[in-house]
């Protein structure tokens, strides 16, 4: 078997294989952190090269954070390990060794994580996404939120408590990653209010 600290080291340069990066590299011969709002993830390649790029680069990153769900799985390791071998892919996204620690904000890697360790996280998200969303306004804040529903659900509905703490500390990296789009968020809100 795997020695356990050789899968978590693998873990965080999964989360360095940057999607967004490579076939805007690779189709266009530019680099993405140059362009746009210089981030490498989904939301940054959809909205300068289109749908096809938002849903490859969405794809390929969520598929990062399952790989290292199944692979901790065939490892046979318990759920609490595959977690943390989550949660270094998703540090690895957002701070890639390979660029120089400017990678993207981890939310395509850790929802592919998630609804590899646990599909019925997939009802989670969308519902608080659908009942948050008309109250913000703002796809960021409506999806953080809906993501902090997660580890409530692991909490009070499966009662895994440690479940529960590791992804919460997962949600706070993430939300630490979108701080700066929060606060220019809440900056133009006090402007138009």
């Amino acid at each position: 078997m795997m020695n356990v600290y050789l899968y978590f080291i693998l873990c965080y340069f999964i989360g360095n294989l940057m999607t967004g990066y490579t076939i805007v590299k690779l189709s266009q011969n530019k680099d993405i952190r140059d362009l746009g709002s210089g981030n490498v993830g989904a939301r940054n390649a959809g909205r300068l090269f289109g749908k096809k790029f938002f849903v490859i680069t969405f794809l390929g990153d969520a598929l990062k954070g399952a790989l290292v769900i199944y692979l901790g799985q065939s490892l046979d390791y318990s759920p609490g390990v595959q977690l943390v071998g989550l949660e270094l892919a998703v540090i690895g996204h957002i701070l890639p060794v390979v660029l120089r620690f400017n990678g993207g904000k981890g939310v395509s890697t850790f929802i592919g994580g998630m609804l590899a360790f646990n599909p019925l996280v997939a009802v989670v998200i969308i519902g608080a996404f659908l009942i948050m969303y008309p109250f913000t306004k703002s796809f960021t804040i409506a999806g953080l939120g809906s993501l902090l529903m997660i580890p409530l659900y692991f909490y009070f509905y499966e009662n895994t408590h440690d479940h529960a703490f590791l992804v919460f500390g997962m949600v706070i990296i993430i939300i630490i990653a979108h701080s700066k789009d929060i606060f220019e968020r809440m900056k133009r809100d006090e402007r138009y209010s």
